[in-house]
């Protein structure tokens, strides 16, 4: 128990940095709304407030794309506090901005420590994690997320109450309390041990090893060696090709895997959670919600509450039926949402708001469409939301996962600031259409997973190249009913998307 402890531990406190990424996406969201913040930046409205949204995610695609290098170079925690240090120059920018440029600015900067954060967050988490509890460990950088976003929704609803600037200046200057908390206490955490054989740091790293899997730091213990030599052969092995790791990324052997990697994160946005997350407001005004702000913060305590059956049972229901079943059910409530406000909505005769469309006088579809959104987003949170994170760093070997993570989570937020920026302008030119659209987006994600994406749980991170290199295609264990062992593999499937559907 306390070998795992020390794993839960210094997990649970690396998860600041999901706090960090959840304070971005809420940063806007409970704000752009308030008479305060729309009189000060002259009411921004569609590609405007897109650019404002959408800065933040292109501050986070710079710092991803970084994040590799200085992540093999300064170590994991090391760029992680690095990236502390611009998140709080950025909250005092947005804090003290006299103006849309100003405010630009320093979300770009914060931006850049989320992109370090996001990216290196789960891969020290998972180089740190024994196999049958890493799905469960890598979680909780999306639970922090998740608690990241309401803490700053809630400060920013109660904020919205006063009558002055400090309604969006207060929210933003505290978002810097915990990136000084992760800055400091990153002093405190070990290295990742697989960082250090790659350093040649070999004491060190089977130090590290075992404190974090015995109650007492036994370096002699079995399981301890037999890990520790896992790492060593790989390391070596990786060497022995003496490869260059930019050009490998797309080398005939690794290409598919990578190219996988930036597929789920890449899905991960078009999915549409983060319309959700950023413009929550904008779509339940547009169809007579009421008090439309209190009824956005519930899907922020959903979205905590349905994250926490993946994080438990993530290692046992596996990744790959997580997400099919995840892009199906999202897609559909997607579908019913755009549905509806195509049936029962009309064109809104005001031209100073954000939306186009309306839905007036029908109560029952009001209710139904503020159902679907919750619905929808408590899917995401039990699905795509934490297993993405989890998925990404598990597919790729040591000695490219921090070039390849950064560029995979790069994609992520360079797909982020299109679609924050191109919401608001779509919300307002095609209306319902944007939800089919984004329901279609999920279907796609569905295939690519059916087609290209192996099962990883109960795997260690070195036995990766035997599963992506030598293992069975993953769409067979569907197709060939004569194998018995892939029978098997169906009949697992089966029975973990049908607990799953019960969850759901």
């Amino acid at each position: 128990m306390a070998r795992a402890l020390n794993v839960y531990t210094i997990s649970i406190f690396a998860a600041f940095g999901g706090i960090l990424f959840g304070f971005d996406i809420a940063s806007i969201s409970g704000i752009i709304d308030t008479d305060q913040y729309m009189n000060f930046y002259g009411n921004p409205l569609g590609t405007r407030q897109g650019i404002i949204t959408g800065a933040m995610a292109l501050g986070s695609f710079v710092g991803a794309l970084s994040s590799g290098v200085l992540g093999d170079q300064l170590s994991r925690k090391g760029a992680i506090q690095l990236g502390t240090i611009f998140w709080c120059i950025g909250a005092a920018l947005q804090s003290a901005s006299t103006g849309v440029g100003m405010l630009i600015a320093g979300r770009a900067i914060s931006g850049l420590c989320i992109g370090l954060t996001s990216t290196l967050v789960p891969i020290y988490q998972s180089e740190i994690a024994p196999r049958k509890i890493r799905g469960r460990i890598v979680s909780f950088q999306y639970f922090a997320l998740t608690w990241g976003i309401l803490i700053q929704y809630f400060v920013e609803y109660g904020c919205s109450f006063l009558k002055s600037d400090a309604a969006f200046r207060l929210p933003w200057a505290i978002q810097a309390i915990p990136g000084i908390i992760l800055f400091i206490g990153l002093f405190f955490l070990p290295y990742s041990p697989r960082w250090l054989a790659s350093r040649d740091r070999w004491e060190e790293a089977l130090s590290v090893l075992a404190f974090l899997r015995t109650a007492n730091t036994d370096i002699n213990d079995p399981l301890v060696l037999a890990e520790y030599k896992e790492i060593e052969e790989q390391v070596r092995f990786e060497r022995e090709e003496a490869s260059d790791s930019l050009r490998e990324l797309f080398s005939k052997k690794l290409r598919k895997r990578v190219l996988l990697a930036i597929a789920i994160q890449v899905w991960f946005q078009l999915s549409g959670a983060n319309v959700f997350n950023y413009y929550i407001l904008y779509i339940f005004q547009s169809v007579s919600v009421p008090n439309s702000k209190f009824a956005a913060s519930i899907q922020y305590i959903i979205k905590v509450v349905m994250s926490v059956p993946t994080i438990l049972w993530s290692d046992k229901w596996g990744r790959r039926p997580i997400l099919l079943i995840g892009a199906v059910i999202f897609a559909s409530w997607l579908f019913v949402i755009g549905a509806l406000l195509w049936q029962y909505g009309e064109p809104n005769p005001k031209s100073d708001q954000p939306y186009s469309w309306i839905v007036v006088g029908h109560p029952n579809v009001t209710r139904s469409i503020q159902a679907c959104c919750y619905l929808a987003i408590a899917t995401f949170a039990m699905s795509w939301g934490p297993v993405s994170w989890i998925y990404t760093p598990e597919v790729v070997p040591l000695r490219i996962r921090a070039k390849s993570v950064s560029l995979a989570i790069a994609t992520n937020w360079l797909t982020n600031f299109g679609l924050g920026f191109a919401f608001p302008p779509l919300f307002r030119s095609i209306s319902w259409r944007v939800f089919f659209i984004l329901g279609s987006f999920n279907i796609a994600a569905f295939i690519t997973v059916w087609f290209t994406a192996p099962e990883t749980k109960q795997h260690t991170l070195e036995e990766m190249d035997e599963i992506f290199e030598h293992g069975q295609p993953p769409w067979t264990s569907f197709l060939n009913w004569k194998e018995t062992n892939r029978l098997d593999m169906l009949a697992q499937d089966i029975e973990t998307c049908y607990v799953m559907s019960r969850q759901l």
